[in-house]
């Protein structure tokens, strides 16, 4: 199924190096605390981008990963960063002195080159703190004379946080190519004599290992033809289990084998040792003292503390969701849930605030270091009954507002999103349904999309009853930013989206379309919305299909839902 997706933006390095410097000023302006340490990690991982993107615009250029002086002027600054993270975090948040010449070190970058960047997905989705490769790499006993390696994208900052750690030099980053299961590195001679140089072990960073950790055993293997036995060879990951299902079973047992250095999220801040490390402290800080322990609520936990049956509630998937836990302070219940490091975070909250102030969403009370803090709403999901015209209206309004958050970043394309429901819709129905749809889709190119912040997550379960009868939307700002490849679409996405999760019927949901486009003041045509509604249709398939396969616990609720998005009567072509 094709589910996930990883998209590239493009800036201008100079761009990139302004947002840099205006943080690190920030920084400089803030009184210790977390709220400076959280601005200081925002910027490191603003530069972190940076250095990706000069060293990926350098590979594109080379054809392979090779010393040169921009580049390594980026690793050596965002090393220093680093550095200053570390021993933040270590000194519980004490102000740290900014690189020196920093400024200056940084307008030597601000070319008008164009870079690709991308947001990390672990520090945007899965709370992965570079703060843990630096407590893992104190603790590795890994000594000054390591060569560090890191995996581009987000291991660039990672093997920068490892090697100030070990106060080792500074590292060098390596972009794998080729099947995503077989990966494979390309270093140039420059680079490869400087690490066949190195006397002492080698560490590599990186996040994953994911389904086959090719990325990781792209530069083992290398290392290995290069003489280093395994011995010296350290890996840096972001879990502690074993090599994905994709992994050969050579690698599988290498891998188990292999040293490993690992601080997990749970150990690093929520069973901290010291106060001013932990979650609790954190959302103290916002709310007031705890009234009691926190309790996670992720991977659908929290189905047991809302109203109504929990049999009622919707399936869960651990990978579909952020982490999240549940707070008590002041006699009030709070919903403290990961929304991203740096930009992403701040990104996320400014659009929860503004549909909070229209009356659609719960606004939020803080943004402390990748979490955010809101009330949690005591209310009920949607009956799954008709959508009346009060249900219609509050639907207008929402998406109309919606249709003119403007797009951060492009989503997947017309001929993207084509393919995807081909592929997802063949592999369900078998037979020639890929076939069929890609006839009914028709040419991409027909079709101009105008993308705003969509919503992506229609479902009814997304909608809270309050006592009073007011709709209040949940889990609004994170999917047009998520980890797969539909990313900010045109409102008639959403549309779509309303009209298969209401059950509207056609005519309705053009209904709908009309106030939408009316309100929003763009008009979304029959054609689009026929497109989009096939699409929007192949991705729940396919995203669900997977949950199942992950869940399969979840049977039980998961499979009607699959039943019900496969009967649709705009597929009934595949039945024919």
């Amino acid at each position: 199924m094709l589910v996930y997706g990883d998209r590239m933006r493009e800036e201008k390095a100079g761009d990139v190096a302004s947002g840099i410097a205006a943080c690190l000023a920030r920084v400089a302006a803030l009184p210790a605390g977390l709220a400076r340490h959280a601005e200081l990690v925002a910027g490191f991982i603003r530069m972190a981008e940076l250095a990706q993107g000069l060293a990926d615009a350098r590979f594109a250029a080379r054809g392979m990963d090779e010393r040169d002086p921009e580049s390594e002027a980026a690793n050596r600054l965002l090393y220093e960063l680093a550095g200053m993270v570390g021993r933040s975090w270590d000194s519980r948040f004490c102000p740290q002195a900014l690189p020196a010449g920093w400024r200056d070190r940084l307008d030597r970058l601000a070319t008008p080159e164009r870079i690709a960047v991308k947001d990390a997905e672990g520090h945007a989705f899965y709370a992965l703190y570079p703060e843990a490769y630096w407590a893992a790499a104190r603790a590795s006993r890994l000594g000054p004379g390591t060569g560090v390696i890191g995996i581009r994208s987000i291991g660039t900052g990672l093997a920068a946080m490892v090697a100030a750690a070990l106060g080792a030099p500074p590292a060098v980053t390596v972009r794998p190519m080729g099947h995503p299961f077989q990966r494979q590195v390309r270093p140039g001679p420059a680079l490869s004599r400087s690490l066949k140089a190195s006397p002492g072990p080698i560490a590599i960073a990186d996040e994953g290992p994911g389904l086959s950790g090719s990325s990781f055993f792209s530069v083992a293997d290398w290392l290995g033809e290069a003489g280093f036995s395994p011995e010296r060879v350290h890996f840096f990951p972001s879990h502690a289990g074993p090599a994905g299902a994709e992994a050969s079973p050579s690698h599988r047992a290498s891998w188990a084998r292999a040293s490993k250095h690992v601080i997990g999220f749970d150990d690093l801040v929520v069973h901290a040792s010291t106060p001013p490390h932990r979650l609790e402290h954190w959302i103290a800080g916002a709310v007031g003292k705890l009234d009691a322990p926190l309790r996670d609520i992720s991977g659908g936990g929290w189905r047991a503390v809302c109203h109504g049956d929990e049999r009622d509630w919707p399936p869960a998937d651990p990978a579909l969701e952020k982490r999240k836990v549940l707070a008590e302070a002041g006699g009030r219940r709070w919903l403290v849930k990961f929304a991203g490091l740096g930009a992403v975070a701040e990104r996320k909250q400014g659009v929860q605030a503004h549909l909070a102030d229209q009356g659609l969403a719960v606004k939020p009370a803080a943004l402390v270091h990748g979490f955010t803090v809101e009330p949690w709403i005591a209310a009920s999901p949607l009956a799954d009954a008709p959508a009346g015209p009060d249900i219609l209206a509050h639907l207008a309004r929402y998406l109309a507002l919606r249709a003119t958050l403007p797009a951060d970043a492009p989503g997947a394309s017309p001929a993207a999103l084509f393919a995807m429901a081909a592929h997802n819709l063949g592999a369900h129905f078998g037979g020639d349904a890929a076939r069929r749809i890609g006839r009914a889709l028709g040419d991409p190119d027909r079709l101009a999309l105008r993308p705003c912040n969509s919503d992506n997550r229609m479902h009814r379960w997304e909608w809270l009853a309050q006592g009073d009868g007011r709709l209040v939307k949940t889990d609004a700002v994170d999917h047009a930013r998520a980890h797969d490849l539909v990313g900010c679409q045109d409102i008639a996405w959403d549309i779509a989206g309303a009209g298969v999760e209401f059950g509207l019927d056609p005519a309705t949901t053009m209904v709908l379309a009309g106030e939408v486009g009316a309100r929003a003041r763009r008009a979304v045509s029959a054609p689009l919305l026929s497109a989009m509604t096939l699409c929007y249709l192949g991705f729940q398939i396919g995203l669900w299909s997977m949950a199942l396969a992950r869940q399969p616990d979840e049977g039980a609720r998961i499979a009607p839902l699959l039943k019900r998005y496969a009967g649709h009567p705009a597929l009934d072509m595949l039945r024919a």
